[in-house]
């Protein structure tokens, strides 16, 4: 306690002789600066134009702090956003999830209701990763968290795909448990990215090819 205590009272000597240091300095700036503004024609008494010199340079000084937080703002958001995206290109290219969509497109009945009483272990495993994904995948993509222009080229035809094949059977889970909001965010990443798509790409179809990479 008696170290941190010490230590706070050293900062703020430190602290305090700075802005001694500093001003001293600036004041001894003015001084031989003074005698040169007065050989000019400025007839001005020393202490006005200290005061305009002053807050010259301080405003000098936000305008520069202003420019360089902006900077640091943004090179902090890109950072934020360059993360995101590198998450959401691993999850959707896992090896895990690659099979997942993969067993969806080759082996999902069109039909929910026959579907979900003949399903196996494996395709209801699948199911359930790719659904929690779009999930997980909508709240990174939440509106303001990343732009949209970064990530939808990539990124779109794998939910628009795998979408066309999973949202009658959301639609039938969430009338069947009467629950309105299954897989809610899910079903908005989907809209989103269909909305992308039919606006950048309308000439653009969905395909499935059995010996596709």
């Amino acid at each position: 306690m008696r170290n941190t205590t010490r230590s706070r009272r050293q900062t703020l000597a430190i602290v305090i002789a700075v802005a001694i240091v500093g001003f001293s300095l600036w004041i001894a700036l003015l001084l031989a600066i003074y005698p040169v503004l007065r050989t000019v024609g400025v007839s001005t008494e020393f202490w006005i134009t200290a005061q305009a010199l002053t807050g010259m340079v301080t405003m000098a000084s936000i305008l520069s702090g202003s420019i360089l937080a902006y900077r640091q703002l943004s090179e902090a958001a890109s950072s934020r956003h360059m993360a995101v995206a590198d998450r959401l290109f691993e999850e959707l290219n896992s090896l895990e999830n690659i099979e997942a969509r993969r067993w969806i497109f080759r082996h999902l009945p069109d039909d929910p209701e026959q579907g979900s009483q003949t399903l196996p272990p494996e395709g209801r495993a699948a199911l359930k990763l790719v659904l929690n994904s779009l999930d997980h995948i909508a709240f990174l993509t939440q509106t303001g968290w990343i732009p949209e222009e970064m990530i939808m080229p990539w990124m779109n035809p794998m939910v628009v795909k795998v979408w066309a094949k999973l949202e009658r059977y959301v639609d039938y889970e969430s009338q069947k448990r009467r629950e309105p909001d299954y897989y809610q965010h899910a079903r908005e990443l989907a809209e989103r990215c269909r909305v992308w798509r039919a606006t950048n790409l309308p000439e653009a179809e969905i395909t499935w090819t059995d010996n596709a990479l």
